[in-house]
């Protein structure tokens, strides 16, 4: 029906459209033919906070690229000169990972398109106003360069703030900046100076490579070529061999103290050594496996997502569409098998669509920088307006108020198939496969989470073959019914016992509209929540009397239905306040705090973290099943465990990087930390009461 296609077509757009509100506070832009530069803080007001969240914001002009603070052989660093700022006692920059720019043997390390360079500043008097006024110098080039100069200025005031629109845009930035690895999974696990005037450097990954870079900074007169790199165990572990020129009067290799900034993707780290001394509790890595095997890994991955996505059909997360399954099968009862044959292929098709597209929008997602997850949609309030809309829609229809039949060219493409109802083609089953796909997604199964881990970390092939593995794994269902039509076939003729079950089936898909208006609620407020389910109710009472109108009336039906949707989609930005979710300490359950764990189990405590979100269905039956089972709760709350929750309702790059240590992209997930188990002992995505005590037992020996 081309109901199915106006649905997903709106929960697209929903997706497509839900993207960062720009706003105050920031500074005005200052352009040049090359790029354009400006200032924007994290929070609306200077409040009662030490430190200030700032960015510096470059915008290039496609071709023109600028550098980091060591640019490489050409180029200069940007630089800036706080000091005409008011009520300013420090400002500290930090340089997110670069690219290397390769041209005509020069090595150069800078950024392209948009770069935000993080600033921490921190007020001479607390409380008071800030006035930022910030000289920025800056190189551009392209096959010329260009030097610019922009003059910033960016007034914080005075009083209690919250978070602004800009508060992701730098979290984002901000996770780009090199760390220690050890939150995004990455470890300097030897250097040490190699034949021929090479330096050797070692790494691993807990999410393996997808195409790291070693950039060396050392003292004047030592020269570092581009890394010749050689993976193994899966790609989780890295050689990096660089060419080293040496000047005269440069120090020798095995003294001079280096920096690396080992970069992959999005993630990175920073570390300071010294060739000719041991990393402590590090060794070299064994030479690295023959290429072949990544070969086999993949084919390894893609039996996992297949059994994945199999296993993800008995998961709590696909209760939301549990209707459209059920009203798939009863409706083909005494249809030909060839009409049901092909229906069911169609919403086969329909799954494995929507998975190739889902895969398409994270690999460009991620190719612009932003941290990517699995069930990632569902952070977004107008990918859930849209959700809503469908949904609503969907549940009129199998109501019976109204049917809009295709239009004819489509007719054409369409199977018929006898049923009540009238007509179902194949565009239909298409669609209804791949919004089936959308509702039951966002949440992982056994095995899912480790074919995610592995695509999400690897190329953008990689990426679509394991989705179109999860794909047919999720319709084999669909598949088993169009390989042996019969057990369709032999249920019961569609008649007048259909027209309850519809109704039945309706109820529970305007069930999963409430359930997705509570997680809308979650996101930007109770109030923006209730005005879009109020809509929906208005939606559904003018299609409920379209068939008791009178004609001139019946007309208006269509222009109202699209003021309605409009109205719902506008709702969350102008009545929603987009505001990252505080953070949860109910009971016993601490703030989830990531940089604490090594510390806590460093004084002999066991660590238990809980990532959840509102919109993971298995999230909350794990909750409500075991983790708030007495046994449970009498175990976490007692002396010597730390419990922390993880809120991933919101987008959260920390989280994104946590689970990422973990080769995870996706939800539920629970790990246990403690002095026997310091690097985490991951659980089942559906837990136990047994699973649970098993790992702290483990984890604290």
């Amino acid at each position: 029906m081309s109901l199915k296609r106006l649905g997903l077509a709106l929960a697209i757009a929903g997706l497509a459209g839900a993207v960062a509100r720009a706003g105050e506070p920031a500074s005005a832009w200052q352009r040049n033919d090359q790029a354009a530069a400006r200032l924007v803080a994290a929070v609306t007001a200077v409040g009662d906070s030490e430190r200030l969240p700032v960015g510096l914001e470059l915008d290039l002009q496609p071709g023109w690229d600028t550098y980091w603070r060591s640019p490489g052989d050409s180029g200069i660093p940007v630089t800036v000169d706080w000091s005409a700022s008011r009520n300013v006692a420090s400002a500290e920059m930090a340089w997110p990972a670069p690219r290397r720019f390769t041209l005509l043997g020069l090595e150069t390390f800078g950024y392209s398109g948009q770069v935000v360079f993080p600033v921490t500043v921190t007020p001479s008097r607390r409380g008071e106003a800030v006035a930022l006024r910030v000289a920025v110098d800056y190189l551009v080039c392209e096959k010329i360069c260009v030097p610019r100069h922009a003059d910033l200025a960016l007034d914080l005031p005075a009083g209690a703030g919250g978070p602004s629109a800009f508060v992701q845009l730098i979290d984002r930035w901000r996770a780009r900046v090199p760390g220690d690895g050890a939150g995004q999974g990455l470890a300097v696990t030897g250097v040490a100076p190699g034949a021929g005037s090479t330096l050797e450097v070692t790494a691993r990954a807990d999410v393996p490579f997808t195409a790291p870079d070693l950039i060396v900074e050392g003292p004047v007169g030592l020269h570092f070529a581009a890394p010749k790199v050689a993976l193994s165990d899966g790609g989780r572990a890295a050689r990096l061999s660089l060419a080293v020129g040496r000047d005269d009067g440069a120090p020798a290799l095995e003294a001079a103290k280096l920096t690396l900034t080992l970069v992959d993707g999005a993630r990175a780290l920073e570390r300071q050594v010294t060739p000719g001394q041991a990393l402590p509790g590090a060794a070299p890595m064994p030479a690295p496996a023959p290429a072949a095997a990544g070969g086999a890994g993949l084919l390894a991955m893609l039996l996992l997502g297949l059994l994945g996505g199999l296993i993800l059909n008995l998961m709590p997360c696909v209760l939301p569409v549990l209707s459209l399954k059920l009203l798939g099968v009863v409706g083909h009862g005494g249809s030909e098998r060839r009409a049901v044959r092909a229906a069911f292929l169609a919403s086969a098709a329909g799954v494995l669509a929507s998975f190739l597209v889902l895969a398409a929008v994270l690999v460009g997602l991620r190719e612009g920088g932003v941290a990517i997850g699995w069930g990632i949609q569902f952070q977004q309030p107008l990918f859930l307006v849209a959700m809503v809309l469908v949904v609503t829609l969907f549940a009129c229809n199998l109501f019976g108020w109204f049917e809009i039949p295709l239009p004819g060219w489509v007719g054409d493409l369409a199977v018929a198939a006898p049923g009540e109802g009238g007509r179902h083609g194949l565009v239909g089953n298409f669609l209804a496969g791949a919004l089936a796909t959308l509702l039951a997604t966002p949440c992982s199964a056994p095995f899912l989470g480790t074919a995610i881990g592995f695509a999400l970390a690897g190329s953008a092939g990689e990426i679509a073959a394991i989705f179109a593995a999860i794909g047919v794994g999720l319709a084999l269902p669909y598949l088993l019914i169009a390989a042996f039509p019969g057990l369709a076939t032999r249920l019961p003729r569609p008649g007048r016992w259909m027209i309850g079950l519809r109704w039945a089936l309706g109820l529970l898909l305007a069930g999963t509209a409430i359930w997705l208006l509570s997680v809308l609620a979650g996101q930007v407020g109770a109030r923006p929540a209730l005005v879009v389910g109020g809509l929906m109710v208005g939606l559904a009472a003018l299609l409920s009397a379209r068939g008791v109108l009178p004609a001139r009336l019946r007309l208006a039906v269509p222009a109202s239905f699209l003021v309605l949707a409009v109205a719902a989609f506008l709702v969350p930005g102008r009545l929603g306040e987009r505001s990252a979710l505080p953070a949860r300490a109910e009971g016993f359950w601490q703030p989830f705090a990531p940089e604490r764990i090594a510390v806590l189990v460093g004084e002999g405590k066991l660590v238990f973290i809980d990532v959840t979100a509102d919109w993971c269905i298995t999230c909350q039956v794990n909750q409500r099943l075991v983790l708030d089972s007495d046994a449970i709760r009498r175990r976490l709350s007692g002396e010597g465990i730390v419990a922390m929750k993880a809120d991933w309702t919101l987008p959260s790059d920390a989280i994104v990087r946590y689970l990422a240590s973990f080769g995870r992209y996706g939800i539920p997930f629970n790990a246990v930390y403690g002095p026997q188990a310091r690097d985490g002992i991951a659980l089942p995505e559906l837990l136990s009461r047994e699973a649970v005590l098993d790992g702290v037992r483990r984890a604290g020996g």
